[in-house]
């Protein structure tokens, strides 16, 4: 099963698959990739201020929503056991900053909560936070 698949099986990301739908992205992570997601769950969308969401989830906004998915995606399969310290780029062009924190890992203010959820066409890590890049609402 592909990236998509695997996420939309383990029934915690509803909200980010909706997401990748209305973004035009679906296919793009059904691809032969690799890539690494670092995928928020569905109660990370609950934290996002009021009325965010919604926003990013009109079509009008369309451009500004896959940014935002695209912020959480690193192309290659990066295991946790490959993970350094450090800026990591996206496909939105912009860095996440990798951080070993204690027994865990944090993707900028985001904690990984489950790692190494393989896919055929990469790897899921599931985070507790939805991830903005600077330029997003």
């Amino acid at each position: 099963m592909d990236i998509v698949d695997t996420a939309v099986q383990a029934g915690q990301f509803q909200t980010l698959a909706t997401a990748l739908q209305a973004a035009g992205l679906v296919d793009a992570l059904k691809g032969e990739g690799p890539f690494t997601v670092f995928a928020p769950t569905d109660e990370a969308f609950t934290r996002l201020p009021q009325g965010v969401l919604d926003d990013l989830l009109k079509p009008e906004n369309k451009a500004a929503l896959s940014g935002v998915l695209t912020y959480h995606v690193v192309s290659g399969k990066v295991l946790s056991t490959d993970l350094k310290e450090g800026n990591v780029i996206t496909l939105d062009g912009g860095a996440v900053i990798v951080d070993f924190e204690g027994q865990g890992v944090k993707i900028n203010d985001a904690n990984v909560v489950q790692a190494d959820i393989t896919a055929d066409n990469g790897v899921i890590h599931v985070i507790d936070k939805v991830l903005l890049p600077a330029e997003a609402p």
